[in-house]
């Protein structure tokens, strides 16, 4: 279980922490269970993206702790927590065909290339992508692009899936499609998910529970 309990982070390192109203992050807190996804909603410049990156360790909190599985993991790297944040323009890499972008995490961790690029490609063709292998990420449609995200977020098992407006960039048929996919996805891995959207019935459809963020407070939806 993903547990975050009262964080901190000012929206500028000069702004004094009395100054409650420049708080990105004030005194969050809330719980995502596994196989369970919580939406984090909010206007752009809420500090939505600056949350996840707060959980994926990619930026350290001014106060309050992220916690998984009653372990304190505040202060750990982004590669200890193994968190896996999928942005929404995909941050795939150019230059590597298909297969490479999938293996590249395990790469990263240390697992040979032969191994890494099995992995990645058992995770393709799970997502219909197998014959996609050697292709050039730049010539994909949005959805395989998507897709192609989705498996190396997945193929290095995270604990935690955290997704930044993951369909925005989609129209609206492939949109369904994806979140009934992703939906299906997070349920046969048994993860926990939190995923941040300005979209309030994409987040319902997907969600369990969901929060509204602003002026660095999380509010219940439902």
């Amino acid at each position: 279980m993903l547990d975050v309990v009262e964080l901190k982070k000012r929206r500028y390192e000069s702004v004094p922490a009395t100054t409650a109203n420049h708080w990105l992050a004030d005194g969050i807190a809330f719980q995502v269970k596994a196989g369970q996804t919580v939406a984090i909603l909010g206007a752009s410049g809420s500090g939505k993206s600056t949350l996840l990156k707060l959980l994926a360790g990619l930026l350290v909190p001014d106060g309050g702790a992220v916690n998984w599985q009653g372990q304190n993991v505040t202060h750990w790297p982004p590669e200890r927590r193994r968190f896996a944040l999928m942005f929404q323009d995909f941050a795939l890499f150019p230059h590597l065909n298909v297969e490479d972008n999938v293996a590249f995490g395990l790469v990263e961790q240390g697992f040979p290339k032969s191994v890494a690029r099995q992995r990645a490609r058992d995770m393709l063709a799970t997502m219909g992508l197998l014959e996609r292998c050697v292709s050039k990420v730049t010539v994909l449609s949005g959805g395989e692009q998507q897709r192609v995200a989705l498996a190396r977020a997945l193929v290095s098992e995270p604990r935690v899936l955290l997704l930044d407006e993951p369909f925005s960039a989609l129209d609206a048929d492939l949109r369904l499609r994806l979140r009934t996919e992703f939906q299906q996805r997070l349920k046969e891995a048994g993860m926990a998910c939190v995923l941040v959207t300005h979209d309030e019935a994409e987040a319902r459809a997907m969600a369990q529970h969901g929060y509204r963020l602003g002026n660095g407070k999380l509010a219940p939806i439902w």
